[in-house]
């Protein structure tokens, strides 16, 4: 890093602060978000992410099973969501699950995530962990989102907290990260005015947290949001963290204008965006390990670059993903281990295997 140019950018401050591990402020990382060499961003972001994770990154061997598409809540930008009864709406029994996960073979990691079903309870949950954790005794379960549960909570008549501690009596490890988009109340009434606030969402997360679950936590970024927008997004999710500590990784998704409500209106981020967004979010987010670049939705390639740019995972082998590709992504379904290693490998790095809660892992 040439602190010269640094300084001659007003970023002086910003670079003794990385340096030191010391935490930037919103207006420092507004700079970075306004710097004309993108350059320094990525600079800075590597720095951190050799210092936490040398020249590794991760992948995971996993299988999405999203069980409905039916959900309560309209947000403009899905294109995944249907009415009961529409032409495409389904419901997986707990059969249909277990039989998409065998199809995969051997699995690190099980992601358990769809719409707000108005009918489906917390008991159908339940037994969908619980045959998924007997069928996969080693595997994390990654399931339901704090949308989803503050749903089941509501259905049921109960607190969030019981829903969670039984969620988890049922196999459930962690939370993943979906429906936090972003918290600015601005933009999200316009994205998706019933769902959940920011508030509830994190204070849902705080109590998986309590629980002794872990979770994930998301951003949607490239609709109607101003990068302020996304960085009080990232400050609420580290205060967070101060305070309950269970977040593993952090995984800003791009919006993706393709078959939904939104469409056009909100273009999605450029890939310079994208990769200036995972640089700041490594620098911002001083107590999360992980920053994940998740292929999915970004495309295989631009991943790579992102782990030059701050993140160090590119998720997994995933098998089938409707949110994303319903919403026009045009990455592939699914990858092998060996491309996730070999995608890792080009990029300079050396691949390690994890699980749901990043544990590295060995031959299943």
């Amino acid at each position: 890093m040439d602190r010269r140019h640094i300084e001659s950018l007003g970023l002086g401050p910003v670079l003794d602060k990385v340096l030191a591990a010391e935490r930037l402020s919103l207006d420092e990382g507004q700079a970075l978000y306004d710097c004309p060499d993108p350059h320094v961003p990525a600079a800075l972001a590597m720095h951190v992410r050799t210092r936490l994770h040398g020249d590794t990154a991760r992948y995971v061997i996993n299988r999405h099973v999203n069980p409905t598409n039916v959900c309560v809540n309209r947000c403009r930008f899905c294109a995944y969501r249907r009415d009961p009864g529409q032409e495409g709406a389904y419901v997986l029994t707990a059969d249909d699950a277990l039989a998409k996960l065998a199809a995969a073979g051997p699995l690190d990691e099980i992601h358990i995530v769809g719409g707000c079903h108005p009918e489906l309870g917390l008991p159908y949950y339940e037994d969908l962990a619980a045959r998924v954790r007997a069928a996969y005794p080693k595997a994390s379960i990654k399931a339901l989102t704090a949308v989803e549960i503050d749903h089941l909570a509501t259905m049921a008549g109960l607190d969030a907290s019981e829903v969670l501690t039984r969620l988890k009596a049922a196999g459930v490890d962690m939370l993943p990260g979906g429906g936090a988009e972003i918290f600015a109340s601005g933009p999200r009434n316009a994205l998706c005015p019933e769902k959940i606030g920011g508030e509830r969402w994190l204070e849902v997360m705080g109590l998986a947290h309590k629980a002794g679950l872990r979770s994930n936590a998301t951003m949607l970024f490239g609709h109607l949001e101003s990068t302020r927008d996304r960085l009080e997004h990232m400050d609420a999710l580290r205060r967070q963290q101060d305070a309950s500590g269970g977040f593993v990784c952090f995984i800003p998704l791009p919006y993706l204008p393709g078959n939904n409500p939104l469409g056009a209106e909100a273009s999605g981020p450029s890939a310079m965006d994208v990769l200036r967004t995972m640089a700041v979010a490594r620098l911002m987010l001083d107590n999360f390990a992980h920053i994940k670049a998740y292929w999915v939705m970004l495309g295989l390639k631009l991943s790579q670059l992102c782990l030059s740019w701050g993140a160090d995972d590119l998720d997994g082998t995933v098998v089938e993903e409707r949110i994303g590709h319903d919403a026009g992504s045009d990455s592939a379904q699914a990858l092998t281990t060996a491309e996730l290693e070999e995608a890792i490998r080009q990029s300079g790095f050396t691949p390690i295997r994890r699980d749901g809660l990043f544990r590295e892992q060995s031959d299943v």
